[in-house]
């Protein structure tokens, strides 16, 4: 999602988010806790900031966000067979800055495994730093 908003505003927002996530993202959300994927400490529901005007900022909120990585993890359902447009537009902006997007369908779920092999395709330099599988 993106938004206009005062930080006060936002941090509230997120909290929102937090306390509401989806079935999908409570199913991922076990596996990237606690640094239980290849010890990665990975945020939910947070706030990317991308431009500020005054004490206004302008933001999207990652489903899921690694700092050390500059990775986002956004799980697609239904809805976005509708927004393509708005995510590819997110995803230049946030490329822009420096931050990688992956996207995983939520049908995907099902095959968790193979979710976290897509997120670990994501950045590579990860298993060439750490020597991991």
């Amino acid at each position: 999602m993106h938004f206009k908003m005062k930080y006060q505003e936002i941090k509230r927002l997120a909290r929102k988010f937090r306390s509401n996530m989806t079935k999908e993202e409570k199913i991922l959300w076990e596996e990237l806790r606690n640094r239980k994927f290849k010890g990665l400490k990975f945020l939910r529901q947070h706030p990317i900031i991308y431009e500020t005007i005054i004490d206004e900022f302008f933001f999207f909120v990652a489903d899921f966000y690694c700092s050390q990585y500059k990775l986002i993890v956004e799980l697609d359902g239904n809805v976005h067979q509708y927004r393509k447009e708005k995510d590819e537009n997110r995803d230049l902006i946030l490329k822009e800055k420096g931050i990688k997007v992956i996207r995983i369908l939520n049908n995907e779920l099902e095959n968790i495994e193979k979710v976290k092999s897509k997120i670990k395709a994501g950045i590579p330099s990860l298993c060439s730093q750490r020597g991991l599988p």
